[in-house]
Formats: C-alpha cells, structure tokens, sequence
C-alpha cells in the first residue's frame, strides 16, 4: 500500500469556480407587442428581478380608477399617463410573457419608485401565471398626495421568474396541532 500525500490533491473551491464558465443561462421568451416596446433589463449583475417599463404610445389610452373608483379611460398624451393621488392605473409594458408550464412571473414593486413618489403595486405583488399569454400590465396605485407622471421607457416594477409547484388540497381530519413553544395567534411574537 502506498502513503500519499494529501496535500498535493488540495484545491481550493475558488480555483475551481474561476476556471468555469457557466453556460446554462435560462432563457425568457418576451414578445414585444409593438418595436417600441421596452424589453426587461436586469440593473446590476447579480440583481434578483428585472426592471419592466412602462410603454406608452401617444393616442392609447389607459384604464385608470379614480380617488372615488369610477372606472375611466385616459388618453396618453405625448408618450405621458397622468396618475392623481389616490388614483391606479393599468400601465402597459406592451410585452407577453411566454413562460413555461412549471414557472410564474411575479411583479414587485420598485423601492425607489415607492419611497420617493409614494408609487405602489396596487395589488401588493402581481402573480402572471403560465397560461396567460396577452399583453403584462402593471397595476400601480399613488399613495401620495401628488399626481405622478408616467412616461414612456420608466422602470415602473420589477419582475422574477419563479418556479411553480401545485400542490393537492386535501381536507384535514383533525385541527393542526402546536408545533412550537409559539402561543396565541395572529401577531402574537409582537409588533
């Protein structure tokens, strides 16, 4: 039997990782309704969402819920959607999704847009599912007391693929019992 020197079979991790190239990038096919359409752009190299924009043409129109949610249309003027305090509006991104049976989008909002101009995603978070194939809206929702003015090319949300597991709903037989020493319900480990 041979003695061997394990030393000379170390190799660090990171020796490993700075010879490989990864070529598996996952692919997103987006169909861009009209050429001016803006497609999705990651704003950094290790960033989790892509940034969606805003397209707007001059003469569409965009369905907006007013203050007092009455349903109107609004026309784009000049490549600009108008959205009053308290208003939200369906903000078109002029892109279809085509994802895979087993994937989903999600739509979260911008931090930057919702600190700074009190913009928001109306319904928190929009889910696209795989079988939905038309034009991905944006549904944003002003919070301010300001009218915001939406133009044409703004980063308006972020988007992440995700992946999908349905799961089989199954009526239980018997209340859930306490798994930990957690006692009370709903905000009962504090504000």
């Amino acid at each position: 039997m041979t003695d061997y020197d394990y030393e000379m079979f170390t190799i660090s991790v990171d020796d490993i990782w700075s010879d490989i190239t990864i070529t598996n990038t996952p692919t997103l096919n987006v169909w861009k309704l009209w050429p001016e359409a803006h497609l999705p752009k990651y704003g950094s190299e290790w960033a989790a969402c892509f940034d969606l924009s805003a397209s707007l043409r001059s003469g569409d129109e965009v369905k907006v819920y007013t203050k007092n949610n009455v349903k109107e249309n609004r026309q784009i003027v000049d490549g600009c959607a108008y959205l009053a305090s308290g208003e939200r509006m369906l903000v078109p991104t002029g892109l279809v999704f085509d994802l895979r049976e087993w994937e989903s989008l999600r739509i979260h909002p911008r931090s930057g847009l919702s600190l700074k101009n009190g913009v928001v995603i109306a319904n928190c978070e929009g889910v696209v599912d795989a079988d939905y194939v038309q034009q991905t809206y944006v549904m944003l929702h002003n919070i301010s007391t300001e009218t915001f003015t939406i133009r044409d090319g703004d980063r308006i949300a972020q988007g992440e693929v995700v992946q999908v597991q349905q799961y089989e709903i199954v009526e239980a037989e018997m209340e859930p019992e306490e798994k930990t020493s957690r006692k009370g319900g709903f905000g009962s480990t504090g504000i």
